[in-house]
């Protein structure tokens, strides 16, 4: 082999003695690149006054107080904004409950719950309006919160009931026995409320008709009425 050959077999395969000397020389450029930026760090310093690295000090500490107060004002920012999120969305909520109720109240929505059912039946008399207006205060004193007659007609605060000829015109529309009334209510507090002495179902079984009474645990009234838009009356403003 020649010497050539012998040379470029050595460089291609270098002994380990050859490596650790390579180790070593990397080893010792890390740190020299070390301590020149340290001493540059320390050079950028070298020059200055105690009062001057003082300064720095005090530069240091308040823009960490700044920082600090900015951070403190943000996160009351962020406080502020929950809580007003939260205000809303509780107002928002008493809105659709109030909304809910008057839905109800106004009859434009069907409703569920438990109840009463009254079958007044016609058997040697006539059943008259008047006494059916009777029933109906009686039921609202008792804390009925819908009422609907022969699954037709949604009762309202503003329901009216009229004699006719073979029934009673129910809010334009006639009705004719039986009678139908649903309830729904406490239904032990609405059936002892038109049930008292001299009540609208004494009244009823005196003129000569039978008042049925069924306690319901659950009760669907279904008919509901139309939406009317007030003509005159507008709301205050505030």
């Amino acid at each position: 082999m020649s010497g050539r050959e012998r040379l470029l077999r050595a460089l291609l395969r270098p002994a380990r003695r050859q490596l650790v000397v390579a180790v070593l020389l990397a080893l010792v450029g890390f740190a020299a690149i070390v301590q020149v930026r340290t001493n540059e760090v320390d050079d950028s310093f070298a020059g200055y006054r105690e009062q001057d690295l003082i300064d720095v000090l005090n530069g240091l500490a308040g823009t960490s107080r700044r920082a600090q107060t900015e951070i403190s004002r943000l996160e009351r920012t962020r406080t502020d904004l929950e809580s007003d999120t939260r205000a809303q969305q509780a107002a928002l909520d008493q809105a659709q409950q109030e909304a809910e109720t008057l839905s109800i109240l106004a009859g434009l929505v069907p409703v569920t719950g438990p109840g009463i059912r009254i079958t007044i039946t016609e058997e040697t008399g006539t059943v008259r309006a008047d006494v059916l207006v009777d029933l109906v205060q009686e039921l609202r004193n008792a804390g009925a919160e819908a009422m609907q007659f022969n699954g037709q007609v949604r009762l309202v605060a503003q329901s009216s009931f009229t004699d006719a000829v073979g029934g009673v015109v129910v809010d334009g529309t006639l009705l004719t026995a039986p009678y139908v009334v649903d309830v729904i209510g406490e239904p032990g507090t609405l059936s002892g409320g038109i049930s008292i002495l001299e009540g609208p179902r004494v009244t009823l079984e005196s003129e000569g008709a039978d008042v049925q009474i069924d306690e319901l645990s659950s009760l669907d009234i279904e008919s509901v009425r139309d939406p009317v838009q007030p003509e005159y009356a507008q709301p205050q403003d505030g």
